[in-house]
């Protein structure tokens, strides 16, 4: 997946606002703010500031507005995260100086929301809908992601490659993606906001000709619906 983001950082000494949380002299006040590349704001988007030097993290969730505010060391640099669809994407790093008094640092992400990815850990016994231990972990990620974005609905799309009887293959593909969605419903999500179909060997992402192509074909994709 590639996301396109950038960022902007603005400092200032604080003025006395109300506000819920309040810089100290040792922690810089963060206010972050996420939009999407038309400027619209984004809720339930979880920004995460790793130390480099304690590896300690420091997160939040927008709200409604694409805001939330975080406190953190100064005279840190952290690495920025942000997840979508239950990965964390390292994008850049943001050094806050030790200053004498008390200051604010604004932090604004612009993002495009990515609207396909593929389930690349989420695996099935072989000619079944089962799913394997091994794609617990991924899953787990995706219902945690769906659980903050509240609003968000989604395909899971079960796809195979061209190997045996298409009929099969169509089954086999829907009866996949009703598994995922299974799993899903069961972490929380509301089934009203997953749909399970299957599209068999109808659209290849590489060729049937090879053991390589046909493993790409072989894939369940989360669609946003959005």
């Amino acid at each position: 997946m590639k996301y396109l983001i950038a960022s902007l950082l603005l400092l200032s000494v604080l003025c006395s606002t109300a506000q819920t949380l309040e810089p100290t002299e040792t922690d810089a006040l963060i206010n972050v703010i996420v939009v999407d590349k038309s400027q619209k704001f984004l809720e339930g988007e979880k920004v995460t500031f790793v130390s480099q030097t304690t590896k300690k993290a420091y997160s939040g969730v927008t709200k409604a507005d694409g805001k939330f505010d975080v406190l953190g060391p100064e005279g840190e640099s952290y690495n920025v995260l942000f997840s979508a669809f239950g990965e964390n994407k390292d994008y850049n790093v943001l050094k806050v100086p030790a200053m004498e008094g008390t200051v604010t640092f604004e932090y604004k992400l612009i993002i495009n929301p990515p609207k396909m990815y593929t389930l690349d850990n989420v695996f099935f016994d072989t000619g079944k809908s089962t799913l394997k231990t091994e794609s617990f972990k991924e899953l787990n990620e995706l219902a945690e992601y769906m659980l903050l974005k509240k609003s968000l609905k989604v395909e899971i799309a079960g796809h195979t490659d061209n190997v045996g009887n298409k009929d099969a293959n169509q089954k086999l593909s829907e009866d996949r993606a009703k598994s995922v969605k299974a799993y899903l419903v069961k972490k929380g999500i509301q089934a009203d906001r997953v749909v399970a179909k299957g599209y068999g060997d109808t659209q290849p992402v590489s060729d049937n000709d090879s053991d390589a192509g046909k493993q790409k074909n072989r894939r369940t994709e989360v669609r946003s619906m959005e």
